[in-house]
């Protein structure tokens, strides 16, 4: 990583995607970004990640694939997305300016459109009709089952049976585009189940079956490949950033879940080291166990869903239950190129409590007439600290990675029973 303090405007404007790409922070032959990550999946399943991985990485070098995906990202998912002055809320903080980066903008309402689109046009090369994927929050199944509509696939979602009553919302929008969701009862209902079962379903129906995976995790070369298909967001900020203020912030806030939108944001400027970069996570009721989703809060080292990573599990490697407001958040792991930031000192981790998150999201409404995610209203808690506690002369750039639509009707009844209780 490069030693110097700070860059010039001038400097600052270069995009550092070759270079970084290559020398940076490439995973190695096994999937492993450090000692993280890997494939860790049953036999049955090789061939087709390695399938998987010859038709990504021959893809990522043709610009004939390159100019369909991005004539697709702004034609059907709306790129590029706005870099969006907040001004109230800025006011309001009083410290920092505050810009936020408007995934919520997009087809769908989220960023997962961007690798959604990517992974169906791999899936037309392979020749494979039918796609899978798992959901928590919905909004990777909606994006799946829109572009699944676009191309005449067929569409399988796998989504936890609690997420279904909070989301139904998301439900009903999957299935309106013609996917079939399939309720997943098991366990607490939730995304760790929801993969479970779509991994089950690739493994019988390997041969003419894609999954979609949903964030940056998984085993290699899903981590590697998810992150490249958002890696538009950051290189998007940082153009308009540019042209803005003639220069790069000095903080990046976003969620983080598996990591998709936060590394999508974060990877083109890790070669900036005066911009700090905070991830955000999960923090439920508080760091207690089966209360929260704060992997690199009380997580350990150890292999789920097909990679290595920190999650949380006790002292036997049972896999702990998680709780977040957000059905996007409440995940037992974290992707492996974030673990691999964090023991480098790159990208610094934090979590928002439920009570801050609705806090957030009320605020953000109320002042900007934007309703954020539950998700990212994590990124806004965080990103409203900060805010007020560095320098009128600071940037803060905060990922609103989707919108809070799909959200209301829960927020609306958590409300109620604080009011009732207080009654």
């Amino acid at each position: 990583m490069s030693s110097a303090a700070a860059v010039s405007s001038s400097d600052s404007s270069r995009s550092p995607s070759a270079e970084l790409l290559n020398r940076f922070s490439q995973p190695d032959a096994g999937g492993h970004f450090g000692e993280y990550g890997g494939v860790y999946v049953p036999e049955t399943l090789m061939t087709a990640l390695q399938e998987l991985e010859a038709t990504y990485l021959a893809a990522r070098e043709e610009p004939e694939f390159q100019a369909e995906l991005a004539h697709h990202l702004a034609e059907f998912a709306g790129r590029p997305t706005e870099l969006y002055y907040a001004s109230r809320l800025t006011e309001h903080c009083g410290g920092a300016k505050i810009y936020f980066k408007r995934e919520d903008l997009l087809h769908t309402g989220a960023h997962k459109i961007n690798n959604a689109l990517g992974q169906a046009l791999l899936a037309r090369r392979m020749g494979k009709q039918r796609i899978i994927a798992e959901t928590g929050a919905g909004q990777h199944g909606t994006a799946t089952a829109a572009v699944c509509a676009k191309f005449g696939l067929e569409c399988v979602i796998y989504m936890g049976a609690h997420d279904m009553e909070r989301q139904a919302l998301n439900v009903f929008r999957m299935r309106l585009m013609g996917a079939e969701v399939r309720g997943v009862e098991a366990g607490q209902k939730t995304l760790k189940e929801a993969v479970n079962e779509a991994m089950r379903d690739w493994v019988t129906n390997v041969r003419n079956t894609h999954y979609i995976l949903g964030t940056a995790y998984g085993s290699h070369p899903y981590p590697m490949m998810v992150r490249d298909f958002h890696r538009v967001i950051g290189r998007e900020a940082r153009e308009q950033v540019l042209a803005r203020e003639g220069r790069l912030p000095d903080e990046l806030v976003a969620c983080v879940g598996g990591g998709s939108n936060a590394i999508g944001l974060f990877f083109d400027f890790l070669e900036d080291p005066q911009i700090a970069m905070i991830g955000v996570e999960a923090g439920g009721l508080g760091i207690r166990r089966g209360e929260h989703a704060a992997r690199f809060a009380s997580g350990r080292l150890g292999v789920l869903q097909g990679c290595k990573t920190y999650l949380l599990q006790d002292e036997e490697g049972q896999i702990e239950g998680t709780h977040s407001v957000s059905a996007g958040l409440d995940y037992a792991a974290v992707g492996p190129e974030h673990a691999f930031y964090r023991e480098r000192g790159r990208i610094q981790f934090t979590y928002a409590t439920d009570d801050e998150v609705l806090d957030a999201f009320q605020l953000c409404s109320r002042l900007e007439g934007i309703i954020p995610a539950l998700e990212s209203s994590h990124a806004l808690a965080h990103g409203i600290k900060r805010a007020r506690e560095l320098g009128p002369d600071k940037l803060l750039v905060i990922n609103l990675s989707g919108r809070g639509d799909k959200d209301v009707e829960q927020v609306a009844a958590i409300l109620r029973e604080r009011a009732d209780r207080s009654a």
